[in-house]
């Protein structure tokens, strides 16, 4: 498929937005028409009924600017400060453009830390997916006011790879000042030529990308590169495409020039694929119900649990097993071995009383779950 067909079969889309095409370099402050030109595309995504993602820099440029700082390289605690300020005016910019288009919007602030440990994973997951199906249009930025250099992404482009990846999203549009990849540098060397069709991240693909070359940009072609794997081996594809026209993604539909990644399968099959491969943690026996409602392709409720088995934290694997101790699954639950050994065979509705506080319906929901084999299939 070319770039047409997949942001147009897509059911759900990252964008990602760069400082450079955000903030005006010279002003410091948000090119308010080019914002408006991208939330009119926002908007037609969402009539298209396909869900929409934003991952955008541009808090430290903006900040940046507010509190007068010299120009050059930053240091941590400048960009922190920087970051704060601009957070504040970047999600301000991005609600009063959505919002004349009858669209809520809502900021999410991530860390690399979010997506590595397991139980900050599924919590930022649980939200991203709770807004999409309300509607809302998540506004994704690193939290730059608390990242080190130990944790952070580094760049957005990686971000938005995360992102993608964590969402189970079709497609990742990189938004950048050039519409795609070359095999060297096309504004130094004219006859650079344009690569419209990447299958697979192979080392010489690597070799072709050069590092950014704005000061409010930290991310340059190599992240991007780095970011489509990411979101291949996701089973998403990605797009690298030129932003600096008005309507970017109108202007994809229309036929402009890009470079398509091919995704290395489905969004969902690899995600089970990621999951089927993890070390469970402990196991988790159900009763017959239970069994039959899993391989109908249900979650799993705490009603169906017959025992615990284990030592386990949220958001850690679990071997989900029928009362043949026969293994149909393996899951990442959504409660500790303590607390699943406290609502084991109660009903939902009795679970938040049992626990002391607001609890989620599933104990492991059916998209944490790599099926193996049921014994209710042939």
């Amino acid at each position: 498929m070319d770039a047409i067909e997949y942001i147009s079969k897509s059911r759900r889309i990252v964008v990602k937005i760069g400082s450079a095409l955000l903030v005006d370099q010279e002003s410091g402050t948000v090119r308010g028409d080019w914002l408006q030109g991208l939330a009119s595309d926002i908007g037609y995504l969402r009539q298209q009924n396909s869900d929409p993602l934003i991952v955008s820099s541009g808090s430290i440029a903006l900040g940046r600017s507010v509190l007068k700082l010299t120009p050059g390289q930053l240091s941590l605690e400048q960009s922190q400060a920087a970051a704060a300020v601009g957070q504040i005016r970047l999600a301000g910019a991005y609600d009063d453009a959505l919002a004349p288009l009858g669209l809520v919007s809502a900021q999410i602030l991530l860390t690399l830390d979010d997506s590595r440990n397991r139980r900050r994973y599924l919590n930022s997951r649980a939200t991203l997916l709770n807004l999409l199906a309300q509607g809302v249009i998540p506004v994704v930025n690193e939290n730059d006011t608390v990242a080190t250099d130990e944790i952070r992404f580094g760049d957005n482009d990686r971000l938005a790879a995360q992102v993608a990846a964590m969402t189970n999203a079709d497609c990742l549009v990189l938004l950048s000042d050039i519409d795609g990849l070359y095999d060297r540098d096309p504004k130094r060397h004219p006859e650079a030529r344009h690569i419209p069709v990447i299958r697979q991240v192979e080392p010489e693909i690597e070799a072709m990308a050069q590092d950014a070359g704005s000061e409010f940009a930290k991310g340059g072609m190599r992240t991007k590169i780095q970011a489509a794997r990411t979101a291949s081996s996701a089973g998403c594809a990605t797009l690298i495409a030129d932003g600096k026209r008005r309507r970017p993604i109108t202007a994809l539909l229309g036929g402009a020039s890009n470079t398509v990644f091919l995704p290395q399968g489905d969004p969902q099959s690899a995600r089970k694929h990621w999951i089927g491969s993890m070390k469970p943690q402990g196991r988790i026996r159900v009763d017959h119900g239970a069994l039959k409602a899993l391989g109908n392709g249900r979650s799993l409720l705490p009603a169906g649990v017959a025992a615990i088995e284990g030592d386990f934290g949220r958001g850690e694997p679990v071997e989900i097993a029928g009362p043949d101790a026969i293994v149909v699954a393996i899951g990442l639950v959504r409660y500790t071995g303590a607390e699943a050994r406290l609502i084991c065979g109660k009903k939902s509705s009795e679970v938040a009383e049992i626990l002391g506080y607001p609890a989620r319906t599933a104990l492991v929901h059916r998209d944490d779950m790599a099926r193996l084999k049921f014994a209710t299939e042939s």
